[in-house]
């Protein structure tokens, strides 16, 4: 006979926000269960989203560096993919690591449900695909149920040619050509993985650039690299239909693409995803999702029901997982008495070749806001390491406040941006100057250089560059 389970905080979903949220609140001593419909613990990001994907960019950017060796007097044969091999490699990887959530969840007590919560009332929920256990009552709950692709009716068509973020890291096979819809981070990254593996990529994007909305003088050094890479990068271009048949997949353009039509093996749709906060009960509470389907939320991560909290893709914001446990820890310490609110720079990083990463105020942003700043850009042809590795097309830009000289943004575009990113992170938390940036020694020869390089061009103290005097 299934029962009933009571429990202080319900914490729905095991994505990053999620078992984020349950350790911190379990190590402020709540009584914490956590519930999530998949039977592994992890979520997109780790069972098929960031870890994945991540793993399978480090063997395109390995093939790629193999390939590019010659340039220095070193030659491999072309690489065999064996993709049995590569698939297990990745599906160990996610593995382990769900393993080693499930060892903390046991460490912490915290209750680990596996099943579907769908709120019967601001206190009561009912569960699906639990054996014992079939409604949980909760003082308090934090919904972390994470976002999924977005599929509209021109694609919806049902057959296993065309892929989403999910079935295409399930690596089935490798296409020969392959359309990515969707110019955005998850295409490229997603793209460069298949064209390292030996897809012919097309690339369709409706707005007038690939990345829309970031920084172009960081796209532009990736563009002219993907140029190089895939078949070919339509942009303002847009999808009318897509059908079925023998060769493939017949795809109907209309914009700046060169051709009317062509057929592809594989489409890879990657336009977007929407919060999984419908079909949970929200009605059931006070929590009024917004038009997109949105939990609208405070700085504590409240929502208007006192009871329930909401983090991560179910909120408003960049879709990242380390906002969403951040999220997840604020959420926990409030609960549990804690002082704590979300106020601090989310950075963003493109997992491709280049990468690009960037935190805070953006020169695009500043321009938007009639805001003046001050811009200093280095470039990484004047950068020792980057010779030293053949990766000169890089830069390292700063957005400084010309009146107190506080660093208020910083974009990166190189090998390794996303590991550099996190000095311009701390930078903006800790209201950093240029020059404290510059007079902060950083080692010789390493790509972390460009960052003190951009604070001294800003200064005007530069010696790696020539800087008319002003």
């Amino acid at each position: 006979m299934a029962e009933t389970h009571k429990t202080q905080l319900l914490v729905i979903g095991g994505g990053p926000g999620g078992y984020t949220a349950a350790f911190r609140a379990a190590d402020l001593g709540l009584q914490v269960t956590l519930i999530e419909a998949d039977a592994h613990l992890g979520g997109t990001c780790l069972l098929r989203g960031c870890i994945p994907s991540k793993a399978l960019l480090h063997v395109a950017e390995l093939i790629a560096e193999a390939r590019e060796a010659r340039t220095f007097g070193l030659t491999f044969g072309d690489p065999k993919v064996d993709l049995d091999t590569l698939r297990g490699w990745k599906n160990n990887i996610i593995t382990r690591l769900s393993g080693g959530l499930s060892g903390l969840v046991r460490q912490r007590k915290v209750t680990h449900l596996t099943g579907r919560a769908q709120f019967e009332s601001s206190q009561r929920a009912s569960i699906t695909g639990h054996a014992d256990i079939d409604r949980v009552e909760f003082e308090h709950t934090i919904i972390a149920t994470g976002s999924r692709p977005i599929v509209l009716p021109t694609f919806a068509l049902d057959t296993p040619r065309i892929l989403d973020s999910t079935t295409a890291l399930d690596l089935a096979d490798i296409p020969k050509s392959l359309l990515v819809v969707g110019g955005g981070i998850i295409g490229l990254e997603l793209g460069s993985v298949y064209a390292a593996l030996g897809s012919g990529v097309t690339v369709v994007e409706m707005t007038d650039s690939l990345l829309p909305g970031t920084d172009p003088d960081l796209v532009k050094p990736l563009e002219s690299r993907l140029r190089q890479t895939f078949r070919a990068i339509h942009t303002q271009t847009r999808i009318t239909h897509i059908e079925e048949v023998n060769a493939g997949l017949e795809v109907h353009y209309e914009g700046n693409a060169p051709m009317a039509s062509e057929t592809y093996d594989r489409v890879l749709l990657c336009i977007g995803r929407r919060p999984n906060t419908d079909n949970i009960g929200l009605e059931n509470t006070d929590i009024e999702p917004d038009d997109r389907g949105f939990i609208p939320v405070d700085s504590q991560m409240r929502t208007r029901d006192p009871r329930l909290f909401a983090i991560g893709d179910a909120v408003p914001g960049p879709g990242l997982a380390h906002k969403a446990a951040h999220e997840g820890k604020i959420a926990a310490e409030v609960l549990a008495g804690e002082p704590a609110a979300f106020d601090a720079a989310i950075p963003s990083v493109v997992y491709t070749d280049p990468e690009i990463a960037w935190v805070g105020l953006t020169e695009m942003d500043a321009r938007a806001q009639n805001r003046k700043v001050d811009v200093a850009r280095f470039p990484w042809a004047a950068l020792g390491k980057a010779h030293a590795i053949a990766r000169i097309e890089g830069m390292t830009k700063l957005v400084i406040d010309p009146y107190t000289q506080r660093v208020l943004g910083m974009g990166i575009v190189g090998p390794h941006a996303g590991d550099l990113i996190a000095e311009g992170v701390l930078a903006i938390e800790m209201a950093a100057v240029a020059e404290d940036i510059a007079h902060t020694i950083h080692p010789h020869p390493s790509l972390s250089e460009s960052i003190a390089l951009a604070a001294e061009i800003h200064l005007g103290s530069a010696t790696d560059v020539y800087m008319p005097k002003k």
